[in-house]
C-alpha cells in the first residue's frame, strides 16, 4: 500500500512539472541570474501560483550586496503600493458588511477632510479616494509625505493645499494621500487602526505570518532586505526608509512566501484552503473598472488596448485575457503582483534595488511562457530604452557638473540666499551656510538635506543627501539684490512637482 502511494505522489509531481511552460522548467533559473546581473539587482524574490498550487517560490541573490546573506522565500521586501489592493479590498468588505458606504461622502467619516476646491470636498466618496479621481496629479505632493515626519492625519489634512491640476473625477491621477485618506476612514468606522484591522481580517486568515506593516520591525528583522540604487551606475546600499506614515498607501512589508498565498485568495474567489474568508462579490467590487488610466496602444504589447483602475488594482487586456495588478516603489525597492483569473494564474517579482525593470519584465515574461506565446527577451527590451535614458541623464548631469567646476572660483555671496523659505503645501525649509557650502534644511525631513554648488545665474546644482531623490538644479528669484524665492525640484520618482518656497 505504502509503495502504491508513493508511486500515485511521484506521478502526481511529475505531471505537476511537466504541466508547467518548458521556459518555467528548463530555463527560468539561469534567465534570472543572467539578468540581475544585467540590471545589477542585489536580490529578488519570485513566486508563481497556477491551479491552486504554488508551483514556485524561490530567493535569488543577496538581501544586501557585497555581503553573503541570500534572499530566500521568506525575506522581507517594502512592497509599498501592492499595500493599495488590501486597503481596497478592507473597504469593499466594510461596505458589503454595511459599516460604511462606498458612495458616502468623505467627509461623514473624516469631519477634518478637505480638499482645495470645497465643492469637491462636499462630493468627494470613499470610491472617488481608491480610484484616483480628486483631481490631482500623479505623486502630486509625494515630497512632502515620503518618509517625512508628518501623521497620516496630517497628511489628510495637507490635502486642502494641494492644487488640483484636473477637474475632479474628470481624469486618473494616483495619489498616495488618498489612500492614506482611506486608511484612516478605516480606523473611524472599526475603531482600529488600518494596520490592525487587515492583520486581523487578511495577514492572520492568509496565514502570512511574516507580514507586517512596521518600520521598526521590518528594521529588526535578519530576514529583510537592505534597499538599494544606484549613482552613477554604481550600486548602493541605503538606510531602510520609514514609511509608516503612508500607511494604507504603501506601508506593508511582506515576502513572496506570504503573498503567495495573497495571490491563491485571489484566485480562490476569497477561499483559502477551502475556507471562504470572504465573499467573491467584495473582491469583485475591487476590480471593477472605476477610471481610464490608458487607451493607448502598447508598441511592446501590441495586443493590449486598454489600462483601468478599480479599487486598488489597476487592470489591462492582453492576449485576449484580463490581467490586474499592482506595483510598488518605495526608497530601493521596486515590487509587481498580477494575477490572470481566466488562466488560475498568478505572479510576483520583488527586488530590493528601485534602479530596474526587471520586476516588471519578469512577470511578463512568465505571464507570456505560460499563455503559449514565442519566446522573446523582455528583460533586454525594457534594458535598451532604460540605457537610453540612463546615458542621456548622465550626459545632462556631467554638463552640470561642467559649470559646478567653471564657477568653482566665482565669488558667491551666500548671505544673499541664506534665509527661511516657506511653501503653502510643504511648510519651511532653511537655506544655511554650513562650513562654507549652502545647504538646505527641510523641516518635515530632517534625515535629509541638499547640498549646493553654484552654476551661475543664481542657480545651484542640488546634491540630496538621499540619492532617491537625485541631483537638481534649484534656481532662485532675486529681489532688490536678495533671494526672495526658490524652487525645489526633487526625482520624478518620487514627486513629479516643483515646490516654490518663498522668503520669510
Amino acid at each position: 500500500m505504502k509503495k502504491i502511494l508513493l508511486n500515485l505522489i511521484l506521478l502526481f509531481l511529475i505531471n505537476s512539472l511537466f504541466a508547467q511552460p518548458a521556459f518555467i522548467n528548463d530555463s527560468l533559473d539561469i534567465y534570472i541570474k543572467r539578468e540581475m546581473e544585467r540590471w545589477q539587482v542585489p536580490g529578488l524574490a519570485i513566486a508563481i501560483v497556477k491551479d491552486g498550487k504554488i508551483v514556485l517560490c524561490k530567493g535569488y541573490g543577496v538581501k544586501e550586496s557585497g555581503k553573503k546573506d541570500a534572499v530566500n522565500e521568506y525575506t522581507l521586501f517594502q512592497i509599498a503600493s501592492n499595500s493599495k489592493a488590501f486597503t481596497g479590498t478592507a473597504i469593499a468588505l466594510l461596505n458589503y458588511e454595511k459599516r460604511l458606504s462606498l458612495d458616502q461622502k468623505v467627509t461623514n467619516y473624516l469631519p477634518y477632510f478637505k480638499l482645495y476646491d470645497t465643492v469637491a470636498t462636499q462630493l468627494c466618496t470613499v470610491r472617488d479616494l481608491l480610484c484616483h479621481r480628486i483631481g490631482l496629479f500623479t505623486f502630486q505632493g509625494d515630497f512632502l509625505n515620503w518618509g517625512s515626519t508628518l501623521t497620516r492625519k496630517e497628511i489628510v489634512e495637507h490635502l486642502q493645499f494641494t492644487k488640483p491640476v484636473y477637474r475632479f473625477r474628470y481624469n486618473f491621477g494616483y495619489c498616495n494621500a488618498a489612500f492614506v485618506t482611506a486608511g484612516e476612514v478605516i480606523k473611524t468606522v472599526t475603531d482600529t487602526s488600518w494596520d490592525d484591522f487587515i492583520g486581523s481580517r487578511f495577514f492572520e486568515p492568509l496565514e502570512m505570518k511574516h507580514t507586517n506593516t512596521s518600520y521598526l520591525t521590518m528594521l529588526n528583522d535578519k530576514n529583510a532586505c537592505k534597499p538599494h540604487t544606484l549613482v552613477n551606475n554604481k550600486l548602493l546600499a541605503m538606510p531602510l526608509t520609514n514609511i509608516d506614515n503612508m500607511s494604507s498607501s504603501a506601508a506593508i512589508n511582506s515576502c513572496a512566501r506570504d503573498m503567495a498565498n495573497w495571490l491563491l485568495f485571489q484566485l480562490d474567489s476569497g477561499r483559502f484552503n477551502g475556507r471562504r474568508l470572504i465573499p467573491f462579490s467584495v473582491l469583485a467590487e475591487t476590480r471593477k473598472s472605476q477610471m481610464v488610466v490608458s487607451d493607448v496602444n502598447s508598441r511592446l504589447f501590441k495586443t493590449k488596448h486598454f489600462t483601468t483602475y478599480g479599487l486598488g488594482w489597476f487592470s489591462y487586456d492582453y492576449e485576449a485575457r484580463r490581467i490586474w495588478e499592482h506595483s510598488g516603489g518605495s526608497n530601493g525597492f521596486v515590487t509587481k503582483t498580477e494575477f490572470i483569473p481566466e488562466e488560475n494564474l498568478g505572479v510576483l517579482v520583488y527586488t530590493n534595488s528601485d534602479a530596474n525593470s526587471l520586476y516588471e519584465a519578469l512577470c511578463k515574461q512568465i505571464i507570456e511562457a505560460y499563455l503559449k506565446m514565442p519566446y522573446r527577451n523582455l528583460s533586454e527590451k525594457y534594458f535598451i530604452p532604460s540605457q537610453q535614458g540612463y546615458i542621456a541623464d548622465q550626459k545632462e548631469l556631467d554638463s552640470l557638473q561642467n559649470l559646478v567646476q567653471i564657477h568653482i572660483k566665482t565669488p558667491v555671496d551666500f548671505k544673499k540666499y541664506e534665509a527661511a523659505y516657506s511653501n503653502e503645501l510643504y511648510g519651511k525649509i532653511e537655506i544655511r551656510n554650513v562650513k562654507n557650502q549652502l545647504r538646505i534644511i527641510f523641516s518635515n525631513h530632517p534625515q535629509n538635506t541638499g547640498n549646493l554648488k553654484y552654476i551661475g545665474d543664481h542657480k545651484f546644482l542640488c546634491t540630496y543627501s538621499d540619492p532617491t531623490l537625485g541631483v537638481q538644479v534649484i534656481p532662485f528669484e532675486m529681489l532688490n539684490g536678495i533671494a526672495d524665492s526658490v524652487t525645489i525640484k526633487v526625482a520624478d520618482f518620487i514627486d513629479y512637482q516643483s515646490y516654490l518656497f518663498k522668503r520669510l
